[in-house]
């Protein structure tokens, strides 16, 4: 076995220096002066709606756009305030799903502004000149090719409107199919978690006007708040534009059904004391402190004093943290190697259910009051569908502290919940939480489990990220052994008891060996991954399943180079043209693949376009000609390449674009066929970073890199390479893992 490199060297930099280029058609394409004239009448009416109801102080006003839009198709001058551009208004984003007459079903994006009535009569005018310069100069039909000209040498005379203002609101209009307000119709049955739309009056002083008055306890982030069935159903009868998603409080959310029967005594009780082990954040529900365990477990009760705690609040808490701190114990064969770990365990549930936006009001608090921990476990989870077109409020929360914190979340796929026989059945919050790493289950053969529910999230982002075993069946040696007492071990299965094993690899990775959570994350989703091609990416497995053995994870075969790089995205490009890969005969005799991971900010009101970041990879072997370096990437990426039409569904579907986990894998063929060699045998990666708000700033991100290079012919070139970085001026390290499972095993058979 090969152990990973880690390499340590200058990435360099550079500033985005492309405009969005002419302002112009897309090829072949036209816009009538009638359809101009369409979208200003939906103004019309929008503006009349709103100076009648006036209760938001402004106006909100849906765009439906023909097709999934880029950055650079939305909006330019329509619906923009002076000094402002027309994204800045934006409050809310969704996809509508259509179906054609093929069968064929399409996404189309809908984006939701927040304006002022004069920004709409603005829209109105210049909808209205622009049409009349098309039936005057155009006779009716502007084409791409018109728009050409114009923006070249055609001479352009017209008073009532700029040429540059003309052309923009040209574009505007063929990307939108047309204006609207739209109006959520849900029924409300039960408590509900509400998240409104952002204007420009207070949360509070608004819902008074429709007769809700709440305490500023049920507001969470300024617009999510918590609403009795009665106020929700008010608030939909009185105002259903200002509502912009709606999810029930999960009240009587139900975790693994752990009763105390099944207990296998355990005469062998002795655990040493705790030293410097690592700690693990649990959240979850509460903790038996008479276990045979309890000196490794720092246990806090967040609940209010008045609620009762009785024996079975604690069984669900008490396993969970059990595998963290002394899993192989009981489950010999997943012993990983890990060792033992420390936990600070939060009591912030009852078996019997909970409130999730209490549990959302928590976990800032317990994060932000215990910065030593990294590693968070929550197997906390919805017996509720996810819903389409976006993130819960517990998973936007945690994506929002893991973007505003150093730390990392594992979070249990759920199961589906007992008695429930519907198939293909979406996850449940918090497992939609994009930042975190969601596990779901397998059995011990390497099957999704019998509960298994599953991804995508807002119709693209892959949940779960990788399964682990989690147990299925009826008999003992099928399950997850687990404490929940004094009295010994109980047998069961579900995703909660997959998830604390991630929980420990990821500890390990961070705290024993050292590496950034981005490096961490990247090599448990290589790891599970392999040499799948992206296309054989599970909507149950995820990636696939993770390795038993933490030295399987940080070590590999022996005709494969596997390497981590570490930076920070200070500009637009980040990249080094300075990776030698061994040539063998003037070609390279390697198969490559990559996996990029980072923690981006993210926006629960901007729907479908949650993350607001995008890392884009290019890794592969580098060509220079004349004065032009370029990196021919391995998955043969040209979205930074000059003078390439992609178009935005296309980059998502094949590129992962707004994925904050990006891999590229070649295929391996029973046919090998070596790569010529280019600029000797020189490899390069670039890292490009976009931000789907422009902002001068914006604070640098840190990424990481998981590089693997299989040789074709099983030849063991790992020194070859490591001489060739030293001689680019790499820092080059081995993570040398056994040393640290000896150790491991030393401290486990020296108890005092």
């Amino acid at each position: 076995m090969n152990n990973i490199l880690q390499l340590k060297g200058r990435f360099e930099k550079r500033k985005n220096d492309s405009g969005f280029g002419p302002v112009k058609l897309p090829a072949k394409k036209s816009v009538t002066s009638l359809h101009l004239n369409d979208l200003a009448a939906q103004l019309i009416r929008i503006k009349e709606y709103w100076v009648k109801n006036q209760d938001i102080a402004g106006a909100i006003v849906s765009v439906h756009y023909t097709r999934v839009v880029a950055k650079s198709n939305r909006l330019r001058i329509l619906l923009s305030e002076k000094g402002k551009s027309p994204v800045d208004s934006i409050c809310g984003a969704k996809f509508v799903t259509e179906t054609l007459v093929n069968g064929e079903k399409i996404h189309k994006h809908v984006f939701t502004h927040y304006v002022q009535i004069e920004v709409i009569e603005k829209a109105i005018s210049n909808l209205t000149i622009a049409s009349r310069i098309i039936e005057e100069e155009f006779d009716g039909k502007i084409t791409s090719e018109d728009t050409e000209k114009l923006g070249k040498d055609y001479q352009y005379s017209r008073k009532d409107m700029k040429k540059t203002n003309f052309l923009y609101t040209v574009l505007d209009a063929f990307f939108v199919e047309y204006f609207d307000i739209d109006m959520s119709d849900e029924a409300v049955t039960e408590e509900s978690i509400i998240t409104i739309y952002r204007t420009n009056v207070e949360t509070k002083k608004l819902l008074a006007k429709f007769g809700i008055n709440i305490l500023e306890t049920r507001i969470i982030d300024g617009t999510t708040i918590l609403l009795s069935p009665d106020e929700a159903r008010l608030l939909y009868s009185k105002a259903p534009y200002l509502i912009a998603m709606s999810v029930a409080d999960f009240s009587q959310i139900k975790l693994e059904d752990i009763s105390d029967d099944k207990i296998e005594n355990d005469s062998e009780k002795i655990i040493p004391n705790p030293s410097n082990e690592p700690t693990v954040g649990v959240i979850d529900t509460h903790f038996d402190e008479s276990v045979y365990f309890r000196e490794w477990v720092e246990y806090r009760n967040m609940l209010p004093p008045e609620i009762s705690l009785e024996k079975r609040d604690f069984y669900h808490g008490t396993a969970v943290t059990s595998i963290i701190v002394d899993g192989p114990k009981g489950n010999p064969e997943l012993d990983d190697g890990c060792g033992r770990f420390k936990v600070r365990h939060f009591g912030v549930s009852k078996q019997s259910g909970f409130s999730s936006f209490a549990v959302l009001r928590n976990i800032r608090d317990i994060v932000a009051s215990n910065r030593d921990i990294k590693v968070w476990n929550l197997s906390l989870g919805s017996p509720e569908q996810i819903k389409d077109n976006f993130i819960s409020p517990e998973a936007a929360e945690l994506d929002r502290i893991q973007s505003e914190y150093d730390v990392i979340f594992v979070v249990a796929g759920t199961n589906v919940p007992n008695g429930v026989t519907k198939k293909d059945m979406r996850i449940g919050s918090p497992a939609d939480s994009l930042n975190s790493i969601v596990v779901n289950a397998v059995d011990y053969k390497g099957n999704s489990a019998s509960y298994t529910r599953r991804g995508p999230v807002l119709s693209f982002f892959h949940k779960p990220d990788v399964s682990y075993y989690g147990g299925d069946g009826t008999k003992q040696d099928e399950q997850i052994a687990v404490c929940i007492n004094d009295l010994g071990a109980v047998y069961r299965v579900g995703t909660s008891f997959a998830a604390p094993w991630i929980s420990r690899k990821l500890a390990y990775l961070i705290h024993v060996m050292g590496l950034s959570r981005e490096v961490a994350k990247a090599l448990i989703i290589d790891s599970a991954a392999g040499w799948r091609g992206n296309r054989e990416i599970s909507d149950t497995v995820g990636y696939g399943i993770v390795p038993k053995r933490i030295e399987d994870i940080l070590s590999t075969k022996d005709d494969e180079i596997k390497f981590i790089m570490m930076g920070t995205a200070e500009e637009y490009e980040m990249y080094t043209y300075s990776l030698p890969v061994p040539v063998v005969n003037g070609k390279h005799p390697f198969y490559a693949r990559a996996t990029l991971t980072y923690f981006p900010h993210c926006d629960r009101n901007q729907g479908v376009d949650y993350t607001s970041t995008e890392m884009d990879i290019h890794f592969g072997r580098v060509k220079t000609t004349g004065e032009k370096t370029k990196i021919y990437s391995i998955d043969d990426n040209k979205q930074a390449d000059e003078g390439q039409l992609i178009y935005e569904e296309e980059a998502r579907n094949i590129y992962r674009k707004w994925d904050n986990v990006k891999r590229i894998c070649e295929k391996i063929k029973k046919r090998a066929v070596p790569r010529k060699s280019y600029d000797a045998g020189i490899w390069g990666i670039s890292i490009y970073t976009k931000d789907r708000i422009a902002s001068k700033n914006r604070e640098m991100m840190q990424f990481g890199v998981v590089i693997t290079l299989k040789e074709m012919y099983g030849k063991n070139r790992i020194d070859d390479f490591i001489k060739m970085c030293m001689a680019k001026g790499w820092i080059v390290n081995r993570l040398d893992v056994e040393n640290q499972i000896e150790k491991v095993k030393y401290d486990l058979d020296h108890i005092v």
